[in-house]
């Protein structure tokens, strides 16, 4: 790989938005549990992959993660995987999950409103493993 085609993948990034279900509620207080912003990442992590390299790729593993706030039944999710290193097989992405919407059931059983400011809710960083180049 050339490192002009390095460049162009560093800061590259997808967005996807995921309502939380009910039926994700694992804890009381409607609390989901850490598993479920992961699979997310998974998600966004193989989206960014066929962007940038052609390839799903395979997760290798999480350098770092951050539980910072809860996440519950009823939020809606805004999860983003950026490039921030690009190695010839290997790819270092941070992940962040925000809570952008929250239910408000203390307001009626569908109330539901936008936050001011997204909540940061799971931060990480994690190595993508992609085909070596032809």
């Amino acid at each position: 790989m050339t490192e002009t085609a390095r460049e162009d993948r560093l800061g590259q990034s997808v967005t996807h938005r995921r309502y939380v279900p009910y039926s994700h509620a694992h804890y009381a207080g409607n609390l989901v549990d850490g598993a479920y912003s992961l699979g997310l990442f998974g998600d966004v992590a193989t989206d960014l992959m066929i962007v940038t390299d052609g390839d799903e790729g395979l997760f290798a593993s999480y350098s770092d993660i951050q539980f910072t706030a809860p996440v519950r039944a009823g939020d809606v999710l805004e999860v983003t995987a950026t490039v921030t290193r690009v190695g010839r097989r290997s790819r270092e992405l941070s992940f962040t999950a925000h809570v952008v919407s929250r239910g408000r059931p203390d307001l009626g059983e569908a109330a539901a409103e936008v936050l001011a400011q997204p909540e940061l809710a799971v931060a990480a960083t994690g190595t993508i493993v992609v085909p070596p180049p032809a």
